[in-house]
């Protein structure tokens, strides 16, 4: 038996297809917004919904901040706003207008030395994979930058919304432990 050859008579199209966008008919669906990021001013459009841990990670490529559950009970990806830690996945670009952020690559920027809270989770063994270390430093950092020296019942609420898979926490309060001594001098025990 012979093979079966099959012809069409519909013609192929030659043009190329239409290329659609999403509409922009909302005028309130795109904005501008104007902030600075570790020490940098930053002004770009994005969409209402953008959430501020994809601006960060996918429109700066600043990828320390780590996504994990993204609904905002892991931590991973804390950032701080006007000095205050903030959840990213939780937090829409357009709410960060005029603000100031840092994020974990602020810490040691260019080969800088380590700050007190990085050698100190380097020196007590605060981190395993990594994944919730970024996180952990952001939170960390805050509690170092206030003015006096926060109790434990304030360190433990801070800590409190971390997850970290791979520790027991005894090395990570170690090191935010240490963290604060360097700040603030060492705690009566």
């Amino acid at each position: 038996m012979g093979a079966l050859l099959m012809t069409s008579t519909t013609p192929v199209p030659t043009s190329t297809p239409t290329v659609r966008t999403p509409p922009l008919t909302e005028p309130s669906g795109w904005h501008e917004i104007r902030l600075t990021v570790n020490g940098e001013p930053v002004t770009a459009p994005v969409e209402s919904r953008l959430l501020l841990s994809d601006f960060l990670r996918d429109r700066l490529g600043l990828t320390g901040t780590h996504v994990g559950c993204e609904h905002g009970v892991c931590g991973a990806c804390t950032v701080l706003l006007d000095g205050e830690p903030v959840r990213s996945c939780l937090t829409l670009a357009v709410q960060c207008e005029g603000a100031e952020l840092r994020t974990v690559e602020s810490l040691a920027p260019d080969d800088a030395p380590l700050t007190d809270v990085q050698r100190a989770f380097h020196e007590c063994h605060g981190m395993q994979c990594g994944f919730c270390t970024p996180g952990f430093l952001m939170t960390t950092t805050a509690l170092t930058d206030r003015p006096e020296r926060p109790g434990a019942t304030e360190v433990a609420d801070a800590l409190s919304g971390h997850l970290c898979r791979c520790t027991g926490y005894r090395n990570i309060r170690r090191s935010v432990g240490r963290a604060l001594d360097e700040t603030y001098g060492e705690c009566a025990k």
